[in-house]
C-alpha cells in the first residue's frame, strides 16, 4: 500500500509559532530561547503538537512539548478545545496515580500569544506505534518485534488502564461529566450524539451512524458499572514506549467520567481498525495482538473487574470513531483533498466494520 497525502490539519507556520512561543517564554524565563523546533511526523489529527528544546539555565526541563488547541481556520475536528481541562487531567493523573504522564509546566488560556490556548509539558523520549503507516503494517518497529516483545507491550499497556481506573479517585473525575440528566454513560452517549449533530449540521446525515445509535439504545447495558476516570483516546498510538514498556501516556483531550469498558472498548476497537485496514490491503497484520479476549482477561486479572457488555462498548467505540472520521473527511473536502460522495457513509473508512457490528456479524 502506498501512502496517500496526509490530510491537512493546520494553516499555521511552525517557524512563526516558534518565534511567537519564544516571545511568550521570555516573559516567564527572560532570555529563554526555543531551539530544535520539530513537528511530530506520524500521529495527531486534532490538537497540534510542537516539540522543542528550552534553552535557559533555570529551565525546569530542557526537552518540551507544546500542546496547542486546533487551528480555528482548519475546519476543526471538535467544536471545543478546552486546554485547561486537559492540563488539569494530566496534573491530577500525575498526582494520584503512578501512570506515566508527562509533567505539565505552563498553561496559557489567552489565545493572543499563539492564536489559541495551549500548554507546555515535558517531552517524553521513546518511540510510538505509528498511525501512518499503521503499526500493523510490515516495516515498522512493532511489527518487526518478537511475539514475546509484543506480548509484553500489550500486557503493560492494559496495565496502564488498570492502574488509571483503580488508582484515580472517582470523585476527582466528576468534573468531566457532560451537562444533562442521566448516568455517566448516558451523558457520554448523549454528548456524542450532540457532537454528531454538529458534524452533519447543514450536510447529509449518515444512515450508518444513525443505525448505530439506534443499536446502542436497543442494547443498553442493564448494569452500566461504576464510573472511573477514562483516558478517552485509550490506544497504544498515544503511548511513548521505552523499549516495550510505557514511558508516557499522551492525548487526554477525550478524558471522561465513564464506565471502565469505555476505555477498554476503545483500546480493542482502535487496534481492530488498523488490523482490518491492513488485512484489506493483503497483509496479515498482527492477528494475535490486542485480541479482545486477551485484553479482557488481562484487565480482569489486574483489577478483579470482569469487563461486561463489550459488544456494546466496542460498537460504541467504532461509532465514535466513525463520527470523527466523518468530520475529518469533511475537512478534507473543505480543503479540496477529496470529493464528497452521494452516500456519506462512503466517507467512513471502516463503514463495513461498523455495519457488521450493527448486524451482529462482526465478532
Amino acid at each position: 500500500m502506498t501512502s496517500a497525502p496526509r490530510p491537512r490539519t493546520t494553516t499555521r507556520d511552525p517557524e512563526e509559532l516558534g518565534r511567537r512561543l519564544t516571545r511568550w517564554l521570555d516573559r516567564r524565563l527572560p532570555g529563554a530561547r526555543v531551539t530544535g523546533l520539530a513537528v511530530p511526523g506520524s500521529n495527531g489529527m486534532s490538537s497540534e503538537t510542537l516539540l522543542f528544546d528550552l534553552d535557559h539555565p533555570d529551565a525546569p526541563v530542557r526537552g518540551c512539548a507544546l500542546r496547542l488547541a486546533a487551528d480555528p481556520a482548519a475546519y476543526t475536528v471538535f467544536p471545543v478545545y478546552d486546554m485547561a481541562r486537559q492540563h488539569r487531567v494530566m496534573r491530577l493523573v500525575g498526582e494520584h496515580t503512578d501512570v506515566p504522564v508527562p509533567r505539565v509546566l505552563w498553561l496559557e488560556e489567552d489565545p493572543e500569544p499563539l492564536g489559541a490556548s495551549f500548554f507546555v509539558m515535558a517531552r517524553a523520549e521513546g518511540r510510538v506505534p505509528p498511525d501512518v503507516m499503521p503499526y500493523t503494517y510490515e516495516g515498522n518497529w512493532l511489527h518487526a518485534a518478537t511475539d514475546a516483545e509484543r506480548a509484553l507491550l500489550e500486557a503493560e499497556s492494559v496495565a496502564v488502564l488498570a492502574r488509571l481506573h483503580d488508582q484515580f479517585p472517582a470523585k476527582e473525575a466528576e468534573f468531566l461529566l457532560p451537562d444533562g440528566p442521566g448516568t455517566p454513560l448516558r451523558r457520554h452517549v448523549d454528548a456524542q450524539r450532540a457532537y454528531y449533530d454538529w458534524v452533519v449540521a447543514g450536510l447529509a446525515p449518515s444512515p450508518l451512524i444513525e443505525s448505530a445509535f439506534d443499536w446502542l439504545e436497543a442494547h443498553w447495558p442493564a448494569d452500566e458499572g461504576p464510573a472511573v476516570l477514562g483516558w478517552g483516546d485509550a490506544r497504544i498510538g498515544n503511548i511513548v514506549y521505552d523499549g516495550f514498556t510505557p514511558a508516557a501516556v499522551l492525548d487526554w483531550e477525550m478524558a471522561g467520567f465513564v464506565p471502565r469498558e469505555v476505555d477498554l472498548g476503545w483500546t480493542v476497537y482502535l487496534h481492530r481498525f488498523f488490523q482490518d485496514l491492513t488485512v484489506s490491503f493483503g497483509q496479515p497484520g498482527l492477528p494475535g495482538f490486542l485480541r479482545r479476549d486477551a485484553v479482557e482477561r488481562r484487565y480482569a486479572e489486574l483489577t478483579g473487574h470482569t469487563p461486561r457488555d463489550m459488544e456494546f462498548h466496542t460498537l460504541y467505540a467504532a461509532l465514535r470513531h466513525a463520527i470523527v472520521m466523518l468530520r475529518i473527511a469533511y475537512r478534507q473536502a473543505h480543503f479540496g483533498e477529496v470529493q464528497v460522495p452521494a452516500d456519506p457513509d462512503g466517507l467512513i473508512l471502516h463503514h463495513a466494520t461498523l455495519a457488521a457490528m450493527v448486524r451482529g456479524s462482526y465478532w
